[in-house]
């Protein structure tokens, strides 16, 4: 009669031996086995910002939207140190200087002011309020969006009422009026800008804090006793980082178009300072003159500047798509 004996069942390399023999030990203790040359490997996962970067830098219209910011910062912020120019003094005598005159490369304007010159001061105070507006913008909305999204109920009821009202008034309307009434200065005009372009950016910003809201870790800090300043601030605002800076990217470009506009109808900065739209305006003027290089330098640097930024807002759109960063 024969026995059946049931085959040892498999070790488990993880399990504790009670009595291990030095062979055993050195097993345990010599680490996983050494993978051969031709195995392959699973490579290392990619981070999101790394996903990101390759999304952006693979749009060629990023990368020369990119060039040109780089080329227009220079013109405006660094140019003006190699080359000086007086902006403040007029000299009615060498107006109207053709391009190519001595001393003047793009020729001068009405007022003898050097055109040059004049493009690289309207080019940056052009910038430096674009830039500031936008800023001053995105953080008032972003934060009247999170906190209506996040709170809700009548609050948010009434935040977004009152949005909405606001976006009811023609854009070019309550510029002119705000125009008007302020008197303008750099500082004015920011607040100007920034008070008619914050209203869009609350509205993405409350969908997305609708979303984020009922999250797990958003629920799990209210649990803990977080307060809602604690997550509106540390939380929802920081996980709709990607909607805040692509339209903070556009918000850029339209405050400079607004700029531009403002100015263009003779509501900007008081001379001697200039923008690209008050030089613009001027230009207009003496338009059936022939005086073109009064107009198409400060028009041309309008459009290569809002088509760079564009340019790069888009990738960055796509660079902050998960969809896109998942493929």
């Amino acid at each position: 009669m024969s026995i059946n004996v049931p085959p040892p069942l498999p070790q488990d390399p993880t399990r504790t031996l009670v009595n291990p023999s030095a062979e055993a030990v050195e097993v345990l203790h010599s680490g996983p086995p050494a993978i051969a040359p031709g195995m392959d490997t699973a490579p290392p996962p990619r981070s999101m910002f790394r996903r990101g970067l390759e999304v952006f830098t693979e749009n060629r219209l990023a990368l020369i939207g990119l060039g040109l910011l780089v080329v227009i910062f220079l013109f405006a912020f660094v140019a003006p140190i190699f080359y000086h120019t007086n902006q403040v003094n007029t000299n009615l005598l060498g107006a109207y200087a053709h391009p190519g005159s001595p001393g003047h490369p793009l020729g001068t304007d009405n007022a003898g002011y050097d055109e040059l010159g004049r493009l690289m001061q309207g080019t940056q105070i052009s910038l430096e309020l674009g830039l500031a507006s936008a800023v001053v913008a995105t953080v008032i909305g972003t934060l009247w969006g999170a906190v209506a999204g996040y709170v809700g109920g009548w609050i948010d009821a009434i935040m977004m009422r009152v949005v909405d009202a606001a976006l009811a008034i023609p854009l070019l309307f309550l510029l002119i009026v705000l125009a008007t009434i302020i008197h303008p200065t750099k500082i004015t005009m920011i607040l100007i800008i920034s008070m008619a372009s914050w209203l869009g950016i609350s509205r993405l910003v409350r969908g997305e804090a609708l979303s984020l809201r009922v999250r797990e870790y958003v629920q799990a800090v209210r649990v803990m006793g977080g307060g809602g300043t604690r997550i509106v601030l540390r939380h929802i605002a920081p996980n709709a980082v990607g909607t805040i800076i692509v339209n903070a990217t556009f918000q850029v470009a339209d405050a400079i178009l607004f700029i531009a506009a403002i100015s263009f109808l003779g509501l900007g900065l008081t001379p001697p300072a200039v923008d690209l739209g008050g030089m613009l305006s001027t230009g207009v003027q003496f338009a059936d003159d022939g005086y073109w290089w009064l107009i198409y330098p400060a028009g041309a640097m309008i459009v290569l500047i809002v088509i760079a930024v564009n340019f790069v807002g888009d990738a960055l759109r796509d660079a902050f798509e998960v969809r896109l960063q998942r493929r």
